[in-house]
């Protein structure tokens, strides 16, 4: 299963972008203000220009796990029982750990992570939790089918 992220916006605060899954639109995204970062740079270079829990990931291809439980969202009833705190992890994310994808509505809420939802409202996404379970819904099944699950991030406006 192929994911794309393409970042549609961005400030200094946070960056909207839209999700599609096999080339179809699914929702929207929320992360941290893209710093320019991508995959292809050089360690030394991405830990310079990022700013810790404020810097969207790199772009690039990343693959995507259901196995990992999730400290922090294993502790949540809601994401306990829908998922067993099994949140979707993005792996080999250079200069960064635990990057999630998970519900939100703020750039306060992403701490570096991937929110889904729906944009809304300026800076911010509505229905987040139902979206994520829409999105949860979709990646178990491709993962009980052992089907790879890749992101593909990449931006569409000028840096």
């Amino acid at each position: 299963m192929r994911l794309k992220l393409i970042r549609s916006y961005n400030n200094d605060k946070y960056c909207i972008g839209h999700l599609y899954i096999d080339g179809l639109y699914f929702c929207d995204t929320l992360e941290d203000a893209d710093r320019g970062l991508d995959s292809s740079m050089p360690l030394k270079q991405l830990q310079a220009i990022k700013v810790k829990s404020k810097t969207a990931i790199p772009t690039g291809v990343y693959a995507i796990t259901l196995n990992t439980v999730s400290p922090k969202y294993s502790k949540k009833q809601f994401f306990n029982k829908l998922c067993k705190g099994k949140m979707p992890r993005l792996l080999n994310v250079p200069a960064y750990d635990g990057i999630l994808i998970h519900t939100g509505n703020s750039a306060t809420d992403t701490d570096g992570c991937l929110l889904v939802g729906l944009n809304k409202v300026k800076g911010g996404l509505v229905k987040s939790t139902e979206t994520f379970v829409k999105l949860y819904d979709v990646l178990s099944k491709a993962n009980a089918d052992h089907e790879g699950i890749y992101i593909e991030i990449v931006r569409k406006y000028k840096k």
